[in-house]
C-alpha cells in the first residue's frame, strides 16, 4: 500500500508537525482543522456559527487536494471545548452533510489548539 501527503493552498497550512492529510490506499485521512483563515493564518472569530463554517471550507479545501468531496466522507470527529455549542454547531454542521452524513463521533474537550472552540477532522473513501 502506498502513501502519499496531500496539501492544500486553499486551506490553513500547519502550525506544527503534520501534514493536512494522508492517502494511504482506498482512503484519504485529513488532520484537524480549526478556524483558521487559509489567507492570514489568522483566528476566525465570531461565535461557534462561523468558527465551524470556516473549519468545513478548511476540510473541503483539503478533501478537494486529496481528489475527493465531502460526499466521499465517511467519518469525523468533531471537538468541542463546550457543548453547549453542540446545537449550533450541528446547525451548521448538517448544511455541509444535508444527505446520508457521515459516521460522527462528538467530544468535549478541555481546550484546543490556539483556544479555539472547534475542532474537526474526517476520513475519506476514495474508491
Amino acid at each position: 500500500m502506498s502513501k502519499s501527503v496531500v496539501r492544500s493552498e486553499k486551506a490553513p497550512a500547519p502550525v506544527a508537525a503534520y501534514s493536512q492529510a494522508t492517502r494511504a490506499g482506498g482512503f484519504l485521512f485529513l488532520s484537524g482543522q480549526i478556524p483558521l483563515d487559509p489567507l492570514t493564518q489568522a483566528l476566525v472569530t465570531g461565535g461557534i456559527e462561523l468558527e465551524t463554517r470556516r473549519v468545513l471550507d478548511n476540510l473541503k479545501a483539503v478533501l478537494e487536494a486529496g481528489g475527493a468531496t465531502l460526499d466521499d466522507v465517511v467519518k469525523v470527529t468533531a471537538y468541542l471545548t463546550d457543548m453547549n455549542d453542540f446545537a449550533a454547531f450541528n446547525a451548521v454542521y448538517i448544511t455541509y452533510f444535508p444527505k446520508e452524513p457521515p459516521a460522527r463521533a462528538t467530544v468535549a474537550v478541555a481546550a484546543l489548539p490556539r483556544g479555539v472552540r472547534v475542532e474537526l477532522d474526517a476520513v475519506a473513501f476514495l474508491g
